[in-house]
């Protein structure tokens, strides 16, 4: 859990910001805010960034939890937390949390500083409570093809919220935030690409239909990006 839009699991938004100040000729230049069509919208407040932060995480931990109890994937660093915590036992979230420290520095140098350090509340949120979730609730039954979708959504619309409040959960998903800056590319499309690949990877650690049904699961997810996650619909920042 790719993607950024890794990410990710996987990426950036309408909404009108602050310029920054032109940087000094010796330091590298931040990524640009994003230009809207609408002026004067009002941005998040704190407490608003702090909920959907929250709400987001707390629906992607839910997607963990689900495609954990079938032994599925995902894209994204989430994917490569899967592969490692299949093939060694280490539980998700420390895997996780760890694998996401290295791009930080890129992010650090590259990104907004108040994108880095939502990103980074945002990833301990979700290391924490991908602990804890197991413990609050469990599974009698869940179908693979219910659970391949349903995680899907749930971490489609929690990267949605995040990306929206201008945030993601590392790796992949700061990536393809800074290239949809940057450059203009769909961060639902380069998520998709990148997830793709990481899910390959997971023949190494789970049976074909598995990574079958993983590979849907992440078409779901990266829809969801790809239709709603757009700069001349969305005009929030």
């Amino acid at each position: 859990m790719n993607t950024p839009e890794p990410a990710q699991t996987s990426v950036a938004i309408a909404a009108p910001m602050p310029q920054p100040e032109s940087p000094p000729a010796s330091t590298p230049a931040a990524a640009p805010a994003p230009s809207s069509p609408v002026s004067g919208v009002a941005p998040h407040s704190l407490t608003e960034d702090a909920f959907a932060l929250f709400s987001a995480t707390l629906l992607i931990a839910l997607g963990v939890a689900i495609y954990g109890h079938d032994h599925l994937l995902t894209g994204g660093m989430a994917g490569l937390a899967f592969i490692v915590h299949y093939a060694s036992g280490i539980s998700f979230g420390k895997v996780f949390f760890v694998l996401n420290l290295p791009f930080y520095v890129l992010a650090w140098k590259r990104m907004e500083r108040a994108f880095v350090l939502k990103t980074i509340a945002a990833v301990a949120l979700l290391s924490l409570l991908a602990e804890w979730t197991p413990h609050w609730i469990s599974f009698a039954q869940l179908d693979p093809i219910y659970a391949s979708v349903l995680g899907g959504v749930l971490l489609g619309v929690g990267f949605l919220m995040l990306f929206r409040h201008r945030a993601s959960l590392g790796g992949v998903g700061i990536l393809a935030f800074y290239l949809q800056e940057s450059r203009g590319w769909k961060a639902g499309h380069i998520q998709m690409a990148i997830d793709c690949a990481i899910l390959l990877l997971a023949l190494w650690t789970a049976p074909l239909p598995n990574v079958a049904l993983s590979v849907a699961g992440a078409v779901v997810l990266n829809l969801i990006l790809t239709m709603n996650h757009r700069k001349d619909r969305y005009i929030g920042s």
